[in-house]
């Protein structure tokens, strides 16, 4: 069993097709296709169905292809800790973020970074607190960025906390409240634009509306925070963000909140830290002002 082989294998389970795999893997699709035979005689199982109209994994090939990744995972950490133990640092490094960090100037950090380590491979994904931190229990994300309600800490990973800050209100320039400082209780008859229920995002305000006894309607639920503002533009709703992201949109307007809602901004990261993964977090714990808001 080679490495090449297990390559082939995910990228026919990814793409469903011999051809688009052998286009990704930038080989012949008659290689691609020796080889995975080979292999299904080594195993004595075939991984894959093929019919004229598409591929599909057999049930040996959804038991074989966890591990085949878990091969090549630990085959690409072997190299990239040699490269370490040599002084270079290489191989992937999966970030993670919520749309709303405020904590540290992130598209600053992965440019440092990458003029750090060019031959690290750096991907971003940006998702909810609560997807991120599955994925990097889970190894996909090497480490993430996350906004919790106060109370609360991510569990079974590694974790630092950033920064704690409160959120404010943003309306529309014409809303009735611009400019004002008011408590909770004042907006409780106004519609608002929020993270769906069950959102980390979401857990924060509601817990801060229902400690000042306010009941409020939240109409518009929504996934991104740039969705909340084009809502809250039009004159739809309240929206709440964080004090030091909603001067990213300076044609809204912001409502301070005497008990504004509060988040703790953290840094997560798995058991067992790549040398990119651990070169990354020292950034972050040295990099300085050009790093951080």
């Amino acid at each position: 069993m080679e490495l090449q082989q297990l390559r082939y294998v995910i990228a026919v389970a990814e793409t469903s097709n011999f051809t688009r795999a052998a286009e990704r893997c930038r080989v012949v699709q008659s290689a691609l296709s020796h080889q995975i035979a080979g292999l299904e005689r080594e195993l004595g199982a075939r991984l894959f169905e093929r019919t004229s109209r598409r591929v599909r994994l057999t049930p040996a090939g959804e038991a074989f292809l966890p591990a085949a990744r878990e091969c090549l995972e630990a085959a690409d950490r072997a190299r990239a800790e040699v490269a370490a133990a040599t002084g270079e640092i290489r191989g992937r490094l999966a970030i993670g973020a919520i749309p709303t960090v405020a904590a540290v100037d992130l598209p600053v950090v992965l440019k440092e970074f990458r003029h750090r380590h060019p031959r690290v491979r750096i991907t971003l994904t940006s998702a909810g607190s609560e997807d991120l931190i599955e994925r990097v229990r889970q190894g996909g994300v090497d480490v993430a960025f996350l906004g919790l309600p106060t109370r609360a800490e991510p569990k079974a990973v590694q974790s630092r906390r950033l920064a704690r800050g409160e959120l404010v209100a943003v309306v529309a320039p014409d809303h009735h409240l611009a400019d004002d400082e008011v408590d909770l209780r004042s907006l409780a008859d106004e519609p608002f634009v929020d993270f769906r229920a069950g959102h980390a995002g979401r857990a924060q305000s509601d817990e801060a509306f229902a400690a000042a006894g306010v009941r409020r309607d939240v109409p518009f639920e929504v996934s991104s925070a740039d969705f909340m503002v084009d809502l809250v533009r039009q004159g739809l709703g309240v929206g709440l963000l964080p004090a030091a992201y909603a001067p990213r949109f300076p044609d809204l307007r912001i409502i301070r909140l005497r008990d504004a809602p509060a988040r703790v901004e953290h840094l997560i990261w798995g058991s067992r830290p790549s040398p990119a993964a651990t070169a990354f977090l020292e950034l972050i714990d040295h990099g300085g002002d050009q790093v951080r808001h």
